[in-house]
């Protein structure tokens, strides 16, 4: 057997020794397309919902706040969801491939202890980093604001529990309850700008705000999730035993549990790179503007703000396809799981099609009417939109798009490492551009890097693709005394 290129890998499944797993005709449990994409239609819903409610939160803070109040709401907004990409989406990942991997096997019971534990270990090592830089973030980024300080530490804290929940129910394909759980997310933190929009609060704090409580309201799916699991369970396994895989558990046995720490912990790191390098490409240039400008000036003439506004233009699609990026990696591992190539590369071809059609319709309405329709929903920051910039944007965002799709493809294959060194490398790129002042305009500068950042990261992600999956280690934990031929194990 080839021996694995990178022992950091995805967790390996394990080897197969009993029956077919699935029901009586030996199919798994969650096979076949339409579960994909009716899975994906659901959660394309609420999450379409969602990416609206997120918009107009920001647009009505745009509106309601003054330049330098929205640059600092939209600060918070940058830096939290840095954080949370960082630090939260690894895990919902991680928790996502292998549920479904397992599920796919027709194993029961998923290790939830590693992830929790690695999950728990990020947020302390965030407490103690932010408690121990309180005044410079408090006094050097919010200006003294100690309301978005604690909003940043309080909302980071608590989306611990809503994205580990998250990839608990991607990983089960319960896609109604995760569009559920965003969408109470977005629909509570827009309701605090709506309440000072009309009148009923006033200033950013009560803008900002939203962002602690959001985390909380989503988690309010949760018990529907346990009262279905219960209705759920499969015949053999006792109802006790099937809840105890719920989102807020993490006592599953270890000895049926096919994740270790350093298996878990390297895919997670791996991930952790892939979604530092992403926000890296929607949130640093918002950072540098601020940092060239200074942060109180860059804060008082709202330069910030609006490049923020700017890349409002990845950040509403990102959201409306992180539905199919969201659904698609379990789909994936499951049909990896099961050796499904034709479909596997049919999932790729058929999301690659829908986003290309999707940002060319973009960025052909921005060159047309993008200027009029940003100043129109987000207001006058004193700044111009140009139309050529917006399109460059909007078709950055389709390679962006794409980037995603082919990431969760390699995630699946269990090339996490490759992926993380593409990404990695084109967040490099960026900065290194934005840094080097060879467009003079700062907003065109951030428009171009991103563009360019975009281009490069889809075309090694492509170069991954096509390097098919990784080596897999799941003949050498089949017994000694089970033959090859009938242990499933997959040989490359």
């Amino acid at each position: 057997m080839t021996p694995p290129e990178n022992t950091t890998t995805a967790p390996a499944p394990p080897a197969r020794t009993g029956p077919a797993p699935g029901g009586p005709n030996g199919k798994p449990e969650d096979s076949g397309q339409p579960s994909y994409a009716s899975g994906a239609r659901i959660l394309s819903i609420g999450i379409a919902s969602t990416g609206i409610f997120t918009f107009l939160y920001l647009a009505a803070a745009s509106h309601e706040l003054d330049p330098a109040s929205y640059s600092r709401i939209s600060l918070c907004w940058a830096i939290m969801f840095v954080i949370l990409s960082v630090i939260y989406r690894p895990i919902e990942q991680l928790l996502s491939r292998t549920i479904a991997d397992r599920r796919a096997r027709g194993l029961h019971g998923h290790p939830l202890r590693i992830p929790a534990l690695i999950q728990g270990s990020f947020a302390l090592l965030f407490l103690i980093v932010a408690l121990a830089m309180r005044t410079e973030i408090e006094q050097g980024i919010f200006d003294g604001s100690s309301a978005l300080y604690w909003i940043l530490v309080v909302g980071v804290l608590a989306y611990a529990a809503s994205y580990f929940a998250r990839g608990w129910l991607a990983g089960h394909q319960r896609f109604a309850l995760y569009g559920g759980l965003v969408f109470l997310e977005s629909t509570s933190r827009f309701m605090f700008a709506l309440a000072v929009a009309v009148g009923i609060a006033s200033g950013q704090a009560a803008v900002g705000l939203g962002m602690a409580v959001a985390p909380f309201a989503s988690l309010c799916v949760i018990p529907f999730a346990f009262s279905r699991l219960r209705l759920e369970a499969p015949a053999g396994v006792p109802v006790a035993d099937a809840a105890r895989e719920g989102p807020a558990h993490a006592e599953i046995e270890e000895a049926t549990a096919d994740l270790s720490l350093k298996r878990g912990t390297g895919f997670a790191v791996s991930v952790v790179g892939i979604m530092l390098a992403e926000q890296t490409l929607m949130n640093a240039g918002v950072l540098i503007v601020a940092a060239n400008a200074g942060s109180k000036a860059g804060l008082t003439v709202g330069i910030t703000g609006f490049v923020f506004n700017v890349l409002l233009i990845v950040r509403a699609p990102l959201q409306l396809f992180q539905a199919i990026q969201t659904s698609i990696l379990p789909h994936l591992a499951s049909l990896e799981a099961r050796e499904s190539a034709a479909e596997f590369h049919q999932a790729i071809r058929t999301t690659i099609k829908v986003i290309a059609a999707f940002a060319g319709a973009v960025a052909i309405g921005l060159l047309a009417i993008g200027p009029f329709v940003m100043t129109a929903l987000l207001g006058d920051k004193g700044f111009h939109y140009g139309r050529i910039g917006l399109a460059l944007v909007g078709i950055g965002m389709g390679l962006h798009l794409t980037a995603g799709t082919l990431n969760q493809a390699a995630l699946a294959r269990g090339r996490a490492p490759l992926a993380a060194i593409a990404w990695l490398a084109s967040a490099a790129l960026f900065v290194a551009f934005m840094l080097s002042e060879a467009i003079s305009n700062q907003v065109t500068r951030v428009e171009v890097s991103y563009f360019t950042a975009a281009l490069i990261l889809c075309g090694l992600l492509w170069a991954v693709y096509r390097r098919g999956p990784a080596p897999t280690t799941a003949a050498a934990t089949a017994p000694a005394t089970a033959p090859a031929s009938a242990s499933g194990a997959r040989l490359r």
